[in-house]
């Protein structure tokens, strides 16, 4: 276990952002191990494997249709993983408040959950 740092932490929230503003499979693959799982609740969204992931992120497209917007902190970090708190608005669905948990493993994550709640 390689302990992770808020800058490094940071610059991944930055490019999970842009991945999901380019919906680019490029820019998606690479912020994830290959044998890493996602999970989202009060989804039944399990993911596991990169290929997976990004399959799931491009069949969510429809949701981003009319725009949204997303802002979040770094809540804490312990050993090789953090806490994201975020506020995603979407035009379309309405706003929703995030907690994330993210393991990594040299810089991509292989463990992703989040818990997500319409305010």
């Amino acid at each position: 276990m390689n302990a992770v740092t808020e800058p490094e932490v940071q610059a991944w929230v930055e490019r999970y952002v842009h991945a999901w503003k380019t919906e680019a499979e490029p820019d998606i693959a690479a912020l994830f191990t290959e044998d890493a799982e996602y999970h989202e609740w009060p989804y039944e969204t399990s993911w596991i494997g990169r290929a997976e992931i990004v399959r799931g992120w491009l069949d969510r497209r429809e949701w981003q249709e009319g725009g949204w917007g997303f802002a979040w902190t770094v809540l804490g970090i312990s050993g090789d993983t953090a806490a994201v708190g975020g506020t995603g608005t979407y035009r379309k669905l309405g706003t929703f408040a995030n907690l994330w948990t993210v393991t990594f493993d040299d810089g991509a994550c292989s463990v992703f959950r989040m818990w997500n709640n319409e305010v």
